[in-house]
């Protein structure tokens, strides 16, 4: 994989020229930037800024004007950064401008068909897909054990998907007999190269027997059916080591820097 060109090509299909992420959202391009707005539940945020070579004082104007669209709006909202971005001070704006930096995330991009391998899951379980209300319950109970929080939420978007995007999504749930252990999904964008991977997670007992593993295979081959070349993840900590080992390339990192308007605070 040619790393450059790769995360040039992100940033022109996934970024410049984003798509809304979801049935309720819109994508708009006000001047420098590209900005998602959703429902106050739904993603709310910068995806993209064209601010290298600007007047510092051109910097900071834009950035209050995307704080003022969606404080107007009453909603919470991320600048999406990526450590590539310019001017190199922006993270710095932000936080100056009111933004708080959360962890940091990993852009990690493997080419299809290197994950096109034999990875089955352990014996006694069985991969299902996820088309409906039964199976989005077992993807959300899945969610639940592997991460240790509500997953009402996964319920709510992975409805919504399944009744107005379904050739989009891709939503699978790893059962040991009939108990759901773990869950993926992964989202296609038309019209671009790249297969998101998102929310692989395990419950601790199943944990180290090749299920993740297994899931990213299973989501590849249905990627690659499609002609999609990439696989694309945003990676934490815990996650890249595991990725790293699956081939998978760190092409740069993402800091969600997220602004809260006063009366959410």
């Amino acid at each position: 994989m040619d790393h450059a060109a790769t995360l040039a090509l992100y940033d022109r299909d996934m970024r410049e020229g984003a798509r809304p992420d979801s049935p309720d959202a819109r994508v708009e391009r006000a001047g420098s930037v590209v900005r998602q707005i959703a429902s106050a539940d739904g993603w709310n945020g910068v995806l993209w800024s064209g601010l290298d070579g600007m007047a510092a004082a051109d910097v900071d104007a834009a950035i209050a004007e995307q704080i003022d669209c969606f404080t107007g709006l009453g909603h919470e909202f991320e600048w999406k950064l990526y450590a590539h971005d310019r001017p190199a001070d922006l993270g710095r704006r932000l936080a100056a401008a009111g933004f708080t930096a959360e962890p940091e995330e990993t852009l990690m991009i493997a080419e299809t068909d290197t994950q096109l391998t034999a990875a089955a899951p352990p014996e006694g379980m069985r991969i299902v897909p996820v088309t409906d209300r039964a199976g989005v319950d077992l993807m959300v109970e899945a969610n639940e054990k592997a991460f240790g929080r509500d997953g009402s939420w996964l319920r709510d978007r992975m409805l919504a998907r399944l009744d107005i995007a379904p050739d989009e999504t891709v939503a699978v749930v790893a059962l040991a007999g009939d108990e759901p252990v773990s869950s993926a999904r992964m989202e296609l964008i038309p019209g671009t190269g790249f297969a998101g991977l998102w929310g692989g997670g395990t419950a601790p007992a199943w944990r180290g027997r090749g299920v993740y593993r297994a899931l990213v295979a299973h989501r590849a081959r249905i990627a690659a059916d499609r002609g999609y070349p990439y696989l694309q993840v945003d990676a934490s900590d815990q996650s890249r080591p595991i990725l790293e080992r699956l081939g998978f390339a760190a092409l740069t990192t993402t800091t969600p820097y997220v602004h809260r308007p006063p009366a959410l605070r």
